[in-house]
């Protein structure tokens, strides 16, 4: 019997979308979708440690497999990216720290893979989130759905990474990230 569990995660400084899925002999089956609030906390440096204990706490409890995470999408305000990409940093080194191998998805290749178009909205790929799992009621908010969305398309993609970013552990990132790591 061939039996996965992938963890989805949508990075945020104020939210933290995730889900995960099992996925035994091709078939689907929800394990959980949720969100990690982070606004109530004033200092960016304790929401990243939140994340980081967060995404620890999922591996630890439900023991995935592989790990797919949504890359930051390019916008203009530079302040935003910046703080987008340590929340997803801090993700995937709980993920790297565990040794769960992970899987970067652009947005648009994750919209692609759900509804079959790159440009769909947050509420069409939570429709059809919904359609596929058989879930009966949607979480309010769709960071929540994101994260699950990232899992789905790791799915979908069956490990095929191309043009995708994928870390095994460790030296598998500083191996495919030279010029990243410093020698002390």
């Amino acid at each position: 019997m061939n039996e996965k569990i992938i963890l989805g995660i949508d990075p945020g400084t104020t939210v933290m979308g995730f889900g995960m899925i099992e996925v035994c002999n091709n078939k689907m089956k929800l394990i959980m979708i949720d969100e990690l609030i982070l606004k109530k906390y004033e200092s960016h440096s304790l929401r990243l440690k939140r994340i980081f204990e967060k995404t620890l706490a999922l591996i630890d409890a439900f023991h995935p497999d592989e790990l797919a995470i949504e890359a930051p999408f390019y916008g203009k305000n530079v302040q935003s990216m910046l703080k987008l990409g340590r929340a997803q940093g801090v993700a995937m080194a709980a993920g790297l720290y565990r040794e769960v191998p992970i899987t970067e998805y652009s947005p648009k290749k994750i919209k692609m893979a759900i509804t079959g178009n790159g440009n769909a909205s947050k509420e069409q790929v939570a429709g059809m989130l919904q359609n596929l799992l058989n879930i009966k009621n949607l979480p309010d908010s769709l960071d929540a759905t994101d994260g699950l969305a990232a899992a789905v398309c790791h799915h979908f993609n069956s490990g095929k990474s191309i043009g995708e970013k994928s870390y095994s552990g460790w030296s598998a990132f500083v191996k495919q990230n030279p010029g990243r790591t410093q020698n002390s």
